[in-house]
C-alpha cells in the first residue's frame, strides 16, 4: 500500500468523523437529543449511519466542547443547557469572534468571499420563508467558511464550544428571536469580510453578537 494511499485513507476517516459530529451536533442543536438524556452510541449510529470509530471520535469531540457531559457510572449524557451563564458566554465570544472577523477580513480568498456572501443570501431567503432548519444549516456553514479564512486555528477552536452552546440555546428559546434580523447581522458581517475591510468586519461581528445577546436577556427575563 503507498503512502499516497494511506494519506488518503486518514483523509476519508477524517470526513467520516467530521460528518458524525456535525450529525450529532445537530441532533443536540435541535433538541431531537434533549438535556439530560442519556447517550447511546449503538444507537447513534444507527441513527446516523457511520461507524463506530467515527462516531466515537465525535463523542469525544462533543464531551471537550461540553455538549456532552461523561459522568461516573452514569455514562454519556446531554448537557444541560446553563442558562444563567450564557450572558457571560456571550461576552467572551465576542473577543473571538471580533478577532476571527479580522482575521478573515484580511486572509480570506476570493473564493471565501464569495461563499461567505452566498451563505448570506442564503439564509436571508431561508429567514423571509421561516425555514429554520436551513437558516440553522447555512448559519453553520457560514461559520466554517468564516473560520477556515481566519486561518486562526487557536482562535476558532476556542470559540467552537460557545458557537455551539449558543445554537442550541437559539433553538431551544427561537420563539424569541427576530430570524431576519438576524439574517441581515450575518449578511453586514459577510459583506464586510468579503470587502476586506477589518475594521468594519470588527464592528458587525459585535452588532451580531448585540443581537444574541439581546435575545439571551429576553429569555432571560
Amino acid at each position: 500500500m503507498t503512502s499516497d494511499t494511506l494519506e488518503l485513507q486518514d483523509i476519508d476517516k477524517r470526513r467520516q468523523a467530521d460528518q458524525a459530529y456535525d450529525a450529532i451536533e445537530t441532533l443536540i442543536a435541535t433538541l431531537q437529543l434533549r438535556p439530560g438524556a442519556p447517550v447511546v452510541e449503538s444507537e447513534l449510529i444507527a441513527r446516523i449511519g457511520l461507524g463506530r470509530t467515527p462516531t466515537r471520535e465525535a463523542l469525544m469531540r462533543l464531551v471537550a466542547n461540553g455538549l456532552i457531559a461523561q459522568l461516573p457510572r452514569r455514562g454519556l449524557l446531554v448537557s444541560d443547557i446553563l442558562i444563567a451563564e450564557h450572558l457571560d458566554l456571550l461576552e467572551a465570544r465576542r473577543v473571538l469572534e471580533r478577532l476571527i472577523a479580522c482575521c478573515s477580513a484580511r486572509r480570506a480568498t476570493p473564493a471565501q468571499r464569495s461563499a461567505l456572501m452566498a451563505c448570506a443570501l442564503q439564509m436571508a431567503g431561508a429567514a423571509e420563508r421561516q425555514d429554520l432548519e436551513t437558516y440553522m444549516r447555512v448559519d453553520q456553514v457560514l461559520d466554517r467558511v468564516n473560520h477556515a479564512a481566519s486561518r486562526n486555528r487557536f482562535a476558532v477552536a476556542a470559540v467552537l464550544p460557545m458557537i455551539i452552546q449558543c445554537r442550541r440555546f437559539w433553538f431551544a428559546y427561537r420563539h424569541h428571536g427576530d430570524v431576519a434580523e438576524g439574517a441581515r447581522c450575518h449578511q453586514r458581517l459577510a459583506e464586510a469580510i468579503a470587502g476586506g475591510d477589518g475594521e468594519a468586519a470588527a464592528r458587525a461581528s459585535d452588532a451580531l453578537i448585540d443581537h444574541l445577546r439581546v435575545f439571551a436577556q429576553q429569555v432571560i427575563e
